[in-house]
């Protein structure tokens, strides 16, 4: 079941984020379940929450797909990007509530989200076991942050929105850094690369293989 949730920043900074959340059968804090942060991308900016699983793994969730992950799928607000400091306090806020195993945090996002999924890697690399940004980019000069973290990217060939070499770049320099990292390549996909790889359950069995080191 996927359950409309709601986030409220301390006093400090009152900012309150919905969010869409789907815990696998029953919860049990013996029994500590892996943790999928997904961000979406500008299309799905707004006030309604449910925009959340237009695309991504709760849409394939919805679908039928078996997924073993609680899924957290905040709603960025119009107009607003995706915000490092207030995804950081998500996370803390989404482990300090939910029995989720903080060596097994999974962080993906597809276009405006692949750029956030990027940005909050390389700020936290230590938080998250492995990530997947989906058609976006980066700041290559910080990929080396990235080095001890699993990444599988993947984008379109023909996407002209973002162009592929956003990706190709941050790949390379986790590359070059020493770390592990691969993209796939849809070649005759657009900017709709997130159709074909949320619905790959080769995805999210390469996600249950990563713990945080």
């Amino acid at each position: 079941m996927i359950e409309i949730m709601e986030f409220e920043q301390p006093p400090a900074r009152p900012v309150r984020w919905r969010y869409l959340l789907a815990r696998p059968g029953r919860e049990s804090h013996r029994d500590r379940r892996p943790l999928l942060l997904f961000l979406h991308g500008a299309g799905e900016r707004g006030e309604d929450p449910t925009l959340a699983k237009r695309h991504g793994p709760l849409k394939v969730l919805e679908q039928g797909m078996d997924l073993p992950f609680v899924i957290a799928a905040p709603l960025c607000p119009p107009g607003k990007w995706w915000n490092n400091h207030m995804l950081i306090e998500f996370l803390d806020h989404l482990l300090a509530t939910h029995p989720v195993d903080a060596d097994r945090v999974y962080l993906t996002g597809l276009s405006m989200g692949g750029f956030g999924t990027w940005s909050l890697a390389t700020e936290c690399p230590e938080r998250f076991a492995a990530i997947a940004p989906v058609c976006g980019g980066g700041y290559w000069f910080l990929a080396d942050q990235l080095r001890d973290v699993p990444v599988w990217a993947f984008h379109g060939a023909r996407d002209e929105v973002i162009p592929l070499e956003e990706s190709q770049r941050m790949v390379r320099a986790i590359q070059a850094a020493g770390g592990d990292a691969r993209l796939t390549i849809y070649p005759d996909a657009g900017h709709d690369a997130w159709t074909e790889t949320y619905a790959n359950p080769e995805l999210y069995q390469w996600f249950l293989s990563h713990r945080r080191t």
